[in-house]
Formats: C-alpha cells, sequence, structure tokens
C-alpha cells in the first residue's frame, strides 16, 4: 500500500522500515535453510559475520536508499557494504501500511537530517549457534544526534512453536506510540538483570553485582536484550564493556524510550547518534524498563567501573 507523500517523513521511513525489516528476516531465514551461512571473522573470533548479514544488509541499505535517497545509512558491516546499493530491492509499498502517528516535535524533518544505524543481524554469534530466539533485524532512526525511532524484527519469533506463524517486527517513536506487541511490566519484588552471554569480564560483573540483582539472564544480541525488558522477562540490562556499537543500540534505545524505558551508557550520560560519533559504545550501555528508577541504578554503579570505560 502506496503510503501518502503529504505523511511526515518519520512516518513514512518507519512504515517502510518494518516492511523492509520483515523482508530482510525472510533473507535470512532462507539462507540458514540453505546452510550456507559463509562465515568470516570480522575483529575477533566472537565477531562473526555471515552470508545472512551481509545479504540482509544489502537489502536494507539498498530499499531505503531507493526510497529515501537523502537519508544517512550507517550499516554494521563494513564501510564498503554502506556505500553498496547492489541489493536486490524490496519495494515497501507491497506491505500494508503501518499507522505511524508522528509527534509535533518530530513531524517536520527533512530526509537529510536523517541518520539511519543498520544492524542487519544482531545475534550473530548465536545465530551460528542455533540460538535462534537471540536475532534480531535492527534499523534505527536519528535525529539531531538522538535515537527517535526504531525497528526490531525477529525473524525466529515463534520458531519453538510449530504451526505458529515465524517472526515478528515491534517499532516506536519516542514521543509516540509502540507497535507490534504487547508491553509487559516486570514482576514486582524483584530485580532480573540480562547482560552479555559472550563479552563478560570483572569490570562486566562488578557493575552487575552492585545493582544486587535476583537472577541475571546472560543472552546475546542488544536487540534480543531490550526486547526482555519490554516483555516484561527483566527489569534492567547492564553491560559495563565497550562491546557495542550504535547500529546495536539505536533501535532498541528508541523502541524501550517509546515504551517509557531510558537507555543510556554506564554513566547515565545519553549516546550520541551523529553521523560523525564513534561507532563504538566505549562507555557500555544501562538500558531500564519503564517505571524501573534508571538513575537510582546509575547511582550505585561503582566509580570504579566507570572510571574503567573511557570515552
Amino acid at each position: 500500500m502506496a503510503l501518502a507523500q503529504n505523511m511526515p517523513v518519520l512516518s513514512r521511513l518507519v512504515s517502510s522500515s518494518v516492511a523492509i525489516a520483515n523482508h530482510a528476516g525472510g533473507i535470512i531465514r532462507e539462507i540458514l535453510k540453505k546452510g550456507e551461512l559463509g562465515i568470516v571473522e570480522k575483529e575477533n573470533a566472537r565477531d562473526l559475520q555471515t552470508e545472512a548479514d551481509r545479504a540482509a544488509q544489502r537489502c536494507i541499505i539498498s530499499s531505503l536508499s531507493k526510497c529515501f535517497p537523502k537519508i544517512t545509512i550507517i550499516g554494521e558491516e563494513g564501510e564498503e557494504e554502506t556505500q553498496v546499493t547492489s541489493g536486490k530491492i524490496f519495494d515497501p509499498d507491497l506491505m500494508p501500511a503501518v499507522n505511524v502517528k508522528c509527534p509535533s516535535n518530530l513531524s517536520s524533518l527533512e530526509e537529510e537530517e536523517i541518520v539511519v544505524w543498520v544492524d542487519p543481524l544482531d545475534g550473530t554469534a548465536e545465530f551460528t549457534q542455533g540460538l535462534l530466539d537471540h536475532v534480531t533485524v535492527l534499523i534505527g532512526i536519528a535525529y539531531s544526534g538522538k535515537a527517535v525511532g526504531g525497528i526490531i524484527h525477529q525473524p525466529y519469533f515463534n520458531y519453538q512453536n510449530p504451526g505458529a506463524e515465524l517472526g515478528r517486527t515491534v517499532w516506536g517513536v519516542v514521543g509516540g506510540d509502540v507497535g507490534g506487541m504487547p508491553l509487559v511490566s516486570p514482576p514486582e519484588g524483584k530485580l532480573i538483570v540480562t547482560t552479555t552471554r559472550s563479552h563478560s569480564s570483572s569490570t562486566v560483573n562488578d557493575a552487575i553485582s552492585a545493582v544486587s540483582p535476583t537472577e541475571v539472564l546472560r543472552v546475546g544480541g542488544a536487540g534480543h536484550k531490550v526486547m526482555l525488558l519490554l516483555e516484561g522477562k527483566a527489569h534492567l540490562y547492564v553491560f559495563a564493556s565497550p562491546g557495542c556499537k550504535k547500529w546495536d543500540t539505536c533501535a532498541p534505545q528508541a523502541v524501550l524510550e517509546a515504551a517509557g524505558g531510558v537507555l543510556t551508557d554506564i554513566k547515565g550520560t545519553p549516546i550520541p547518534y551523529y553521523s560523525t560519533a564513534p561507532h563504538r559504545n566505549s562507555t557500555g550501555v544501562l538500558a531500564s524498563a519503564a517505571g524501573i528508577p534508571h538513575d537510582e541504578y546509575v547511582n550505585k554503579i561503582p566509580q570504579h567501573v566507570k572510571d574503567n570505560l573511557k570515552a
């Protein structure tokens, strides 16, 4: 369904990104089904890339560039990939449009003012290990250095329920709506923390211990961790390490904040999403579900942990 050109750019971009992310999820499933993953190491043995990452990114960037030629797009899979629009273009108008209400403060954005951060397959290591519920496709939308819109697609949502429809796409606009899922509050009387399963260290563990959790969920993928907050399965996401990048956090932050939660670095400082910002989140991540006193937990992070993480 074609989107009206008089709709705010942000509304059109979120709606189109929902359709494109959903299509990218199909590409990922098809590549895994064929079994030819084409795994290569990037920075180290824990930082992997597969043909699914590459093909999904080519599709997302080609399709977004066709629809919104003036936006800036930064993708995870190498600078050369972000400039190549050789992927098969998917027309989001083939899918039903999503009704995205745009807050008045974001209704007059121009394409040139928007930066899109793309992680075509968040949780690659888990993908190669068969932990498919950890996998997400992330399209984050930033304006003036702030995350304002986000799309989190789960290509394997329901994969353990035979006969159920595979995949789910969740979206959010800060100051507006969240769509694609029911929001659930985490349980009272507990403090469940989610954190990394593959990048642990004494600093990471010190930060977790300092907030006194009743349970710790060690899982893969920033998108998956934030989904646990949105699903009411965790209260906090604590990661005192420079292990993740802007494309890991932009989309999840926007969806979480649209739902009333908060995501900052481990010191409580906003993460900047300008196109010129360093890609690495050097000062870690602290995220809290809606209703959780974020600043209170920032203050519980030990000073030596904050000092260990330099911008």
